[in-house]
């Protein structure tokens, strides 16, 4: 070539070739690893998608199965013996604490195991919490029933606004009339208050003789 430029361009670019040619054949098969990894994630994401659906149906198709079940205690039976772990095991458990006037000691042993069990969302152990008081009424102490809806009726807590009714209940049982009916009030007032539950504390605190226009205020 008459041109030294034109020369040295294109010795630069077969050795830049040459370098490539040989960085591909030593380290090319970081490449193939990385398009196996990718197709491989995407496969065992699919199978783990498809296995956990198939789970998840087959716990509920047992679970209708052992509804379905002649007398309570063959249902309760049928129950225990459903294979569940984690999450299921909660679903399990409070369905099992559904019925507390054919078994309460099994009820409030199964609602009992749920809000103690710190590896289950908080979602379930407050709502099992709450089934708990319920179910304990009048035998649980005041103190006990205050202590345990406490921390449920917290801000930023799934079943908060419950809670708080269930407190506003406690006060009713104390004779703290007053009290009671501005507990109601502010649930009532609540943003993240039901429909429903706006209603029914609406109906206690008429009941209790309290008026409900401070709560059209807020």
């Amino acid at each position: 070539m008459s041109n030294p430029d034109s020369f040295i361009e294109e010795v630069t670019e077969e050795v830049r070739r040459d370098r490539l040619f040989g960085l591909f054949r030593k380290y090319g098969w970081i490449g193939g690893v990385v398009v196996v990894a990718l197709v491989g994630g995407a496969a065992w994401s699919e199978w783990s998608k498809s296995r956990a659906e198939a789970r998840a149906q087959g716990f509920g198709d047992a679970i209708i199965d052992a509804l379905d079940t002649g007398t309570p205690e063959e249902r309760r039976a049928a129950l225990s013996a459903i294979t569940a772990d984690g999450e299921q095991t909660a679903l399990l458990q409070l369905i099992l604490a559904s019925d507390p006037d054919e078994d309460r000691a099994a009820t409030l042993a199964a609602l009992d195991s749920v809000a103690g069990d710190s590896r289950l969302p908080v979602s379930y152990r407050d709502l099992a919490v709450l089934r708990r008081v319920l179910v304990g009424g009048a035998e649980m102490p005041i103190a006990d029933r205050r202590a345990a809806l406490q921390p449920v009726a917290a801000a930023g807590r799934p079943y908060r606004t419950l809670a708080e009714e269930q407190l506003a209940y406690l006060l009713v049982e104390e004779g703290k009339t007053d009290e009671a009916i501005s507990a109601m009030i502010r649930v009532i007032q609540d943003q993240e208050s039901s429909g429903q539950l706006r209603a029914r504390l609406g109906q206690m605190v008429t009941a209790l003789g309290g008026s409900l226009s401070d709560s059209s205020s807020g």
